[in-house]
């Protein structure tokens, strides 16, 4: 008895001593590391490799070709090797205010870098992210302010016929609060979740600072899964699955629109919210965009406010088959014109100049034209990234319940 304690006793400090080598020895590596003029230094110990990059969108992108069009993929910058096998980079630039993603690459293998805890995953990667200070970067960080709340809730879809996960953030002072709140329905894209929003788009630390500024006002934030094939993110379900664009290859029973009645009923039986119209708004990125613009037009008098990221309003526009794009455009057009005659506050659209959805969200809008639709258009730089669709968020969120 006394051998078998002894041994637990071994292999329980070893354990502590593993997990808090920096503090028992070992010169700990500071990465990345941001200076005063805003350029970046990397490292990596990597006493063995031959080659290290980082790749990241803080670098200058590079084009690739792909049977969708022609996509903007991260640039590389190669590491030089110093002392003790220390891997080393720093930015020629200064780097714009902004939340910036990386992963090295040690001889054509990636990995996260091991000093940098601050990690994010976008559908099946994960990589390391860091913020440099200012304008845009302040409004996504967590600041010395009063803070909302992020639950991740199970709601019933009699409609997909199973339990799904759903993300909500309520405002500051909401669980105290006798007044009740308006509802923003926010939508993830082709490869994101429920947790795509409130991670990638920083959504808790963009409505809490924009709340405390004074420019938003307090909403609670209804953040589902848009893959009706999925109950919950990986890893959150029982179903076990690979993330992938699309969200993976189980048939889904409804699509998002049909079942989307099921989350708004949920939200309004257990929050605190003002249930019409007036404090109704629904926005989506990408596939969300597209699924915003279809829930809005099936539901034609239930949002005040619809927002399209980076997506075309008529999805039919990304068809190649033109006699099917035709017929399916003209379907749309007409929910358009209930959509339009029930009215609303705002129709947003946004996109950046080098998308490749770009050419189908100009076709959209030109269409619209032809019925005098009402929208707005904002038209920003770059392609279909995060960086857009957070700025989009931090624009369409002050319009809101006005």
């Amino acid at each position: 008895m006394k051998r078998i304690t002894f041994l637990a006793f071994t292999l329980f400090m070893c354990n502590i001593m593993f997990a808090q080598q920096a503090l028992w020895g070992g010169e700990a590596i500071v990465s990345p590391e941001i200076h005063k003029d805003n350029s970046v230094t990397f490292r990596l110990r990597a006493p063995k490799a031959i080659k290290v990059e980082v790749t990241g969108d803080f670098l200058a992108p590079q084009k690739m070709e792909t049977e969708f069009g022609t996509f903007d993929v991260p640039g590389v910058g190669v590491l030089k090797e110093g002392e003790n096998g220390v891997w080393e980079y720093t930015t020629p630039e200064p780097l714009a205010s902004e939340l910036y993603s990386y992963t090295f690459m040690v001889d054509g293998q990636r990995i996260n870098d091991p000093a940098n805890v601050a990690m994010i995953r976008d559908v099946s990667s994960t990589t390391n992210v860091f913020i440099i200070p200012g304008n845009p970067g302040d409004l996504y960080s967590v600041k010395d302010i009063p803070h909302g709340t992020v639950a991740r809730r199970w709601y019933d879809s009699p409609t997909l016929k199973e339990q799904r996960r759903i993300t909500v953030y309520t405002p500051p002072g909401y669980e105290n609060s006798k007044e009740t709140y308006p509802v923003f329905y926010l939508l993830h894209g082709s490869g994101g979740d429920e947790e795509a929003w409130i991670a990638l788009g920083r959504t808790a630390q963009i409505m809490d600072n924009l709340i405390a500024q004074g420019k938003v006002k307090p909403m609670i934030v209804v953040m589902p899964n848009g893959h009706t094939q999925n109950s919950a993110a990986p890893g959150e379900s029982s179903r076990h699955y690979i993330p992938a664009m699309g969200g993976g290859p189980r048939e889904a029973v409804a699509s998002m629109e049909d079942s989307f009645g099921d989350i708004i009923k949920f939200v309004e039986n257990n929050y605190k919210v003002k249930k019409n119209k007036a404090n109704r708004a629904i926005a989506g990125l990408s596939m969300g965009g597209m699924h915003s613009a279809a829930i809005s037009a099936q539901y034609p008098n239930t949002f005040n406010y619809v927002g399209v990221f980076s997506a075309p309003p008529i999805a039919s526009m990304m068809s190649r088959n033109d006699a099917e794009r035709a017929k399916y455009a003209e379907e749309f057009v007409k929910k358009l014109e209930v959509q339009q005659k029930n009215g609303f506050d705002l129709y947003w659209i946004a996109c950046g100049d080098t998308d490749f959805l770009y050419q189908g969200v100009i076709d959209s809008m030109k269409a619209m034209d032809e019925i005098g639709f009402d929208y707005t258009y904002r038209e920003s730089g770059e392609g279909h990234i995060w960086k857009n669709w957070r700025l989009y968020l931090s624009e369409f969120a002050p319009m809101l319940f006005k």
